[in-house]
């Protein structure tokens, strides 16, 4: 059980730009920041994301994940969208890591660097997944492994699933920044997210941030179902 804070991230997982403002501006009063990722910014570009994201705090989720130098050079492409967090993905190792780390130092200023956020394993991906890509360990000693090799390396805090809040709190302690996907509210559908919980259990946890897409988009009154959320955080 934890008394930390846990805050709400709505995904605006859209590629139409309209559309995306239109549940930024409906859930306003619930989030405490708002998600754009690869959907949408590969079909409208960094312009657009300034432009949605004006005014809240953004998780950029670009899951950055190339050689050092790339990874490093991309960071610094995306210093002019101005995120609180931006997310690279830990399978490219500590010295992609550490040179993630050095290019946010290098490109913002220091009252306005993003949190880096190493994705450790996905939240669609299950035993047999990763058994299928040659990871012959269970995804919670995956995410365990991950997780210490990225914080060691500069990452601020760590993308994991809900299943694997407690085990990273025990094992890495309270400083690392958890924002975990894989949120659902009871009785929502799953969708192709395999390791889920309930925000209220995220929260219990001991979640820093959570979440949340299609369970708040798709409802059919989105300004409700993230006060909805959100009362949940609240306890």
């Amino acid at each position: 059980m934890t008394t930390r804070r846990t805050r709400l991230i709505v995904a605006l997982d859209t590629k139409d730009e309209a559309q995306a403002a239109r549940w930024r501006d409906q859930t306003a009063a619930s989030a405490d920041a708002i998600k754009l990722g690869l959907e949408f910014t590969y079909a409208q570009g960094l312009d657009a994301v300034r432009r949605v994201a004006k005014g809240h705090s953004l998780f950029l989720d670009l899951k950055l994940h190339d050689i050092p130098n790339t990874v490093g050079s991309a960071i610094g492409s995306l210093a002019n969208t101005r995120p609180a967090m931006l997310t690279i993905h830990a399978q490219g190792g500590s010295a992609m890591i550490a040179a993630a780390r050095a290019a946010v130092d290098r490109a913002f200023p220091a009252d306005a660097r993003p949190l880096l956020l190493a994705v450790t394993v996905l939240t669609s991906m299950d035993a047999a997944a990763l058994h299928e890509i040659g990871v012959h360990d269970d995804p919670c000693q995956q995410v365990l492994r991950l997780g210490a090799l990225a914080v060691a390396a500069g990452a601020d805090g760590l993308i994991c699933s809900p299943h694997e809040i407690i085990p990273l709190r025990d094992r890495l302690g309270d400083a690392p920044v958890l924002v975990v996907p894989g949120i659902r509210p009871a009785g929502a559908e799953t969708g192709d997210q395999k390791r889920v919980m309930t925000p209220t259990q995220a929260r219990k946890a001991g979640a820093d941030w959570i979440v949340v897409g299609r369970p708040i988009t798709t409802a059919a009154d989105p300004a409700a179902a993230a006060a909805a959320v959100a009362a949940e955080l609240a306890g």
